[in-house]
């Protein structure tokens, strides 16, 4: 029975097998119907549902084995959780909470949609860069592609919502929360 989770999708990416595990957890599979509705030879419904058994998916009567599926879903890897650098601050409990569902480690995984959510978003991000300092429009993309490829929507965003000002090429931040901690020294 084969184990590794990469292996089972490949065997399950195929589209013939596909279907036929879809009509297996709908019950038993029938070989002569499958073939037909399909217009393909009884000998290839066999090998895809020979691989499918080989694989641990379906019993001998053709019928899912749910609990397999279940197992395989256990050893596949899960999203990296936010990074501890991207909560550290000023946030709220439920500004946490956003910041935990629109990050995996570091990266920003979507941008929001919905205004609220988007403008914690774009205060995390505020704090990448000095207030008082200017930056190169080159230098705002660099930082903001290392959270999202869109950077310039990140950018766009950050301009409309008042948490960066632009002028004649130039940036500084404008808005957001600023620490009110010394800095270590």
């Amino acid at each position: 029975m084969i184990e590794d989770p990469a292996d089972i999708v490949r065997i399950v990416a195929d589209p013939l097998r596909l279907s036929l595990l879809g009509r297996a957890a709908e019950g038993k599979v029938e070989l002569d119907e499958v073939a037909s509705s399909f217009a393909i030879p009884k000998r290839k419904v066999a090998e895809a549902i020979g691989k499918l058994r080989a694989a641990g998916l379906v019993d001998q009567d053709m019928r899912l084995i749910a609990d397999r599926l279940q197992s395989l879903a256990a050893k596949l890897p899960t999203a990296e959780g936010v990074a501890a650098s991207i909560t550290a601050g000023p946030w709220s409990t439920e500004e946490i909470d956003i910041l935990s569902r629109f990050f995996s480690g570091t990266r920003l995984t979507e941008i929001p949609s919905n205004r609220q959510k988007r403008l914690i978003v774009l205060e995390r991000l505020a704090q990448e860069f000095e207030p008082g300092h200017r930056y190169q429009e080159r230098d705002v993309n660099f930082t903001l592609q290392l959270f999202h490829p869109d950077y310039a929507a990140l950018r766009r965003y950050m301009v409309d919502e008042g948490l960066l000002t632009r002028a004649e090429g130039v940036y500084w931040r404008s808005g957001g929360r600023y620490s009110t901690s010394p800095e270590p020294g």
